[in-house]
């Protein structure tokens, strides 16, 4: 009969380890797989749940790094035209230009011509009464008519002592104090003729006479107006002259041109004028004269550009836009204006580099096309030219460029 005990040995022989390398029983086996699936299945689960966060974690910075690089646009540099057209304002001028002053004191007696009236060079404008002016004129004439007599008596005795002289009648120094006296008398005359010529040209000037063919652009004066020489005229408030005449079949034009510019332009250089009132209108012109030296205060040189008017088109006072055709002989490459970077080193391009990096290079402005520059020197026709960059980009930036433009030169062609 088993007692407790009995079976409590059992229980314990049955429980423990096999000795002298005996295999575990069955119980001890079970014991030890249940943690080890337990890890397996966590490790399981702890992959399932890293794998989304991982890849989730390299999409991130796959997209950090492609919003690192800016997207750009780019250019790439043609060759700049070999002509061009340069466009410039103009104030048109007349040819001649002239105040008419009175030479002469006195009365407005009539006049002639108003404004507008066209009038030939030596028509008269106007007359002044001089009442007193022709009373000094004919003294001036008796005075001279004195003088000749004086003269032509002094002459005739000098040239009779003479040949009384040469039979030893008189004494020489009777002779010479006669042939003294008709010297005298001689500049005397000549004194007198002088003032009738004075006076008579200033009587002259009773007539107001136009310098050149021309227009008339000013009356100041009426019928009854005070004049003086040189002086204002008896009206209020009216300036010295009495008449502005302008001279208009041929026009003036003064422009100033860059200096840039200023050595493609002279005497040769195609030019042609138009204004607002005649659209689509060309008026042929040619470039007259310079001056030869450059503005300081602007830069610029002035030049002059003459428009032949026959038919009174242009109008004097107006404002034209002169355009200059100008060629260059070694033409250079050209950008668009939104490229460039104004930097205090000076004007900058940014360029797409090696490895899609910004490079920035200085570069040398020539002409200017408008929308367009041309780039004198500082670049190559390989470089790809980012266009519109920010103001912020820097060297070594990483870049998305998104399409180069072929026909960045063709807008100024």
């Amino acid at each position: 009969m088993n007692t407790p005990d009995t079976e409590l040995e059992r229980s314990k022989d049955s429980h423990a380890p096999a000795q002298n390398g005996a295999a575990p029983q069955p119980a001890a086996r079970r014991r030890y797989r249940v943690p080890l699936a337990l890890a397996g299945l966590a490790a399981v689960l702890l992959g399932i749940g890293l794998a989304p966060r991982l890849e989730a974690k390299r999409a991130l910075a796959d997209q950090v790094a492609a919003q690192r690089a800016l997207p750009v646009s780019v250019v790439m540099p043609k060759p700049a035209p070999a002509s061009s057209e340069l466009l410039l304002p103009g104030s048109v001028m007349p040819y001649a230009d002239a105040s008419i002053y009175a030479r002469t004191s006195g009365y407005v007696q009539h006049w002639y011509t108003d404004i507008g009236a066209k009038v030939k060079a030596g028509d008269t404008l106007a007359v002044i009464q001089t009442p007193e002016l022709d009373a000094q004129l004919r003294q001036a004439r008796a005075e001279e008519a004195t003088a000749q007599a004086n003269y032509d008596y002094a002459n005739t005795t000098a040239k009779r002592w003479q040949e009384l002289l040469q039979t030893q009648s008189v004494a020489q120094q009777d002779a010479d104090l006669k042939t003294s006296d008709m010297e005298a008398k001689r500049s005397i005359l000549a004194s007198a003729q002088a003032n009738v010529a004075r006076l008579s040209e200033l009587v002259s000037y009773e007539k107001v006479s136009a310098p050149f063919d021309g227009v008339v652009t000013a009356r100041n004066v009426d019928v009854g107006a005070l004049v003086t020489a040189g002086g204002t005229p008896g009206l209020a408030a009216m300036p010295g002259e009495l008449f502005h005449v302008e001279q208009t079949n041929t026009l003036r034009v003064f422009i100033d041109v860059p200096q840039n510019d200023a050595s493609e332009v002279g005497a040769g250089t195609p030019v042609y004028l138009t204004v607002q009132q005649y659209p689509g209108r060309r008026f042929d012109a040619k470039v007259a004269r310079s001056a030869n030296a450059i503005d300081p205060v602007s830069r610029t040189l002035r030049v002059e550009v003459d428009v032949a008017n026959q038919d009174g088109a242009l109008l004097p006072g107006a404002y034209a836009q002169v355009h200059l055709q100008l060629d260059s002989a070694h033409p250079a490459l050209e950008l668009p204006v939104g490229a460039l970077l104004f930097r205090p080193d000076g004007v900058t391009v940014a360029l797409a580099g090696p490895g899609d990096k910004v490079q920035l290079k200085t570069v040398t402005i020539g002409r200017d096309f408008g929308t367009y520059v041309e780039i004198a020197t500082g670049l190559a026709t390989t470089d790809r030219v980012i266009n519109n960059p920010g103001d912020a980009i820097v060297a070594g930036e990483p870049v998305a460029v998104e399409a180069a433009n072929p026909a960045a030169g063709t807008a100024s062609k």
